[in-house]
C-alpha cells in the first residue's frame, strides 16, 4: 500500500516525499513549530524514532529545524515547499482513509483487526522467538 502511495506522490511530482512523512508533516502544519519531543509526543512515537524521521525530512527539504530553548532542543519546522503542498497532503491522507473503508467494506475482516491480533499473537511469542525457534531446528543454520 505504501508503494502505491508513494507512486501517487511521483505521479504528482511531488520530490522526497514518503508516506511514512505524512502523518508528521501534516501535524506539523496543524500545530505549527515543534520540538522534536513535543512533535514526537503528538504522533506517539519514540523521540529516537522521531529525530531519525526529522533527519530524513530535512534531506528531502521538506523540514528544517533551529535551536531550541535550550541546547538539546530542536525545532521542526515546514519549508515553504512544505507549505505550499501540505494541502495536497492532507487531501491525499483523506484520500488513503476512504480507500482503506473502501477496502474494509469489501472483505470480512477489518485491517485494524488485523494489526491488534498480529500485536497480541506477538505479544505472545515475540517475532524473533519464532525466527529464532525456527532456525534451531534448521541445519543450515547451525
Amino acid at each position: 500500500m505504501d508503494a502505491d502511495i508513494a507512486r501517487i506522490y511521483v505521479e504528482a511530482q511531488i520530490d522526497g516525499l514518503k508516506p511514512s512523512f505524512v502523518m508528521e508533516l501534516i501535524r506539523l502544519h496543524a500545530r505549527g513549530p515543534m520540538t522534536i519531543t513535543e512533535l514526537a509526543e503528538s504522533v506517539q512515537l519514540t523521540h529516537s524514532a522521531i529525530s531519525q524521521k526529522v533527519a530524513a525530512m530535512r534531506t528531502a527539504g521538506l523540514v528544517r529545524t533551529t535551536a531550541g530553548t535550550d541546547a538539546r532542543s530542536k525545532k521542526v519546522t515546514l519549508t515553504a515547499k512544505t507549505r505550499r503542498i501540505v494541502g495536497r497532503l492532507a487531501a491525499e491522507w483523506r484520500a488513503t482513509e476512504a480507500a482503506i473503508a473502501e477496502i474494509e467494506s469489501e472483505i470480512p475482516y477489518p485491517l485494524s483487526r488485523v494489526v491488534t491480533d498480529v500485536e497480541q499473537a506477538l505479544q505472545r511469542k515475540s517475532f524473533h522467538d519464532r525466527i529464532a525457534e525456527k532456525l534451531a531446528n534448521d541445519a543450515a543454520w547451525k
